[in-house]
């Protein structure tokens, strides 16, 4: 239903090459060149810079690419919509997923997803990582959510969306009149963290090597399983913690955590589907492609 000669036109983009983006969508060269013209022709401007063999989006081409995104991703928007009316799927869904996506990212999602489809059983398990990864080897889900750095090589990933680590630590504390600490500061300042085999403590760990400091190194007064299990241990200490972003929206706009920076420490990772390498069962792949179309919600 979407107007093919804006895909020829973003592939022409993405490849700035006219004879790659025939390859792409297996077109003929002249047919790659016709259809840009016809966008020129209709828009009476040109969308290329053409110098030798090299060509460069003019300032139309760009406004063009800008909106051509936006009304191909709301074809593609539409169009899984409506298949939507005409899927009846049904059977179970067994979905594991690391502590901090089922908490905070997850509850939103499967309300929308049991909504729509009701004749599917889905059920929901937490651990860490390693946990949810262990329980995907030996089938007892059919599908993972993880987080974290690190990824096993008998298992495929699927990247889903960013995340951040953050330092926090609870307005009372006299940590809070801090902004910023320096890496020096933060071996001494006590510390509360997530437990072995979680997704954050891998990340804190792996960025912690790039400036070879070991947890060791760390002034660790407690590791505990949970994120809430943290945030409540913050509320009654002056130690500081380290979270998901994600996890202390609301505890920030009410003024009870505080983001402390720690320079030069960059703790960003993703949240991933994981699953076994093969062919994914339909119930997978649909609730995959269904999450991807309504993470912007979450």
């Amino acid at each position: 239903m979407s107007d093919f000669r804006l895909k020829v036109f973003q592939s022409v983009v993405r490849n700035l090459s006219f004879t790659k983006a025939s390859q792409e969508l297996f077109i003929t060269q002249p047919a790659v060149t016709k259809h840009v013209q016809e966008l020129e022709t209709e828009y009476k401007t040109q969308l290329f810079e053409r110098l030798g063999n090299k060509i460069s989006l003019t300032p139309a081409g760009k406004l063009l690419m800008e909106h051509s995104e936006q009304i191909l991703a709301g074809y593609k928007q539409l169009e899984y919509e409506m298949n939507l009316l005409h899927d009846e799927h049904s059977g179970e869904l067994r979905i594991g997923a690391s502590t901090t996506i089922a908490q905070y990212v997850l509850p939103a999602l499967l309300a929308i997803f049991t909504e729509k489809f009701p004749l599917v059983k889905t059920t929901l398990i937490s651990g860490n990582s390693r946990d949810i990864e262990n329980a995907l080897q030996e089938h007892r889900i059919d599908l993972g959510m993880v987080e974290g750095n690190i990824r096993l090589p008998n298992l495929k990933y699927t990247d889903f969306m960013n995340d951040e680590l953050v330092a926090v630590a609870h307005t009372h504390s006299k940590l809070s009149r801090l902004d910023e600490l320096s890496l020096e500061k933060l071996k001494n300042t006590p510390l509360v963290l997530r437990e072995r085999g979680s997704g954050t403590l891998d990340v804190l760990e792996t960025e912690l090597q790039t400036h070879n400091i070991r947890l060791s190194d760390l002034n660790i007064r407690m590791h505990l399983g949970s994120t809430e299990s943290i945030k409540r241990f913050l509320e009654n200490t002056e130690c500081m913690g380290i979270v998901s972003i994600r996890s202390i929206y609301r505890e920030l706009a009410a003024g009870i955590f505080k983001v402390l920076e720690i320079d030069g420490l960059e703790m960003e990772r993703k949240f991933s589907f994981v699953c076994l390498h093969g062919k994914d069962s339909g119930l997978v792949q649909s609730f995959q492609q269904f999450a991807f179309h309504y993470k912007d919600k979450l």
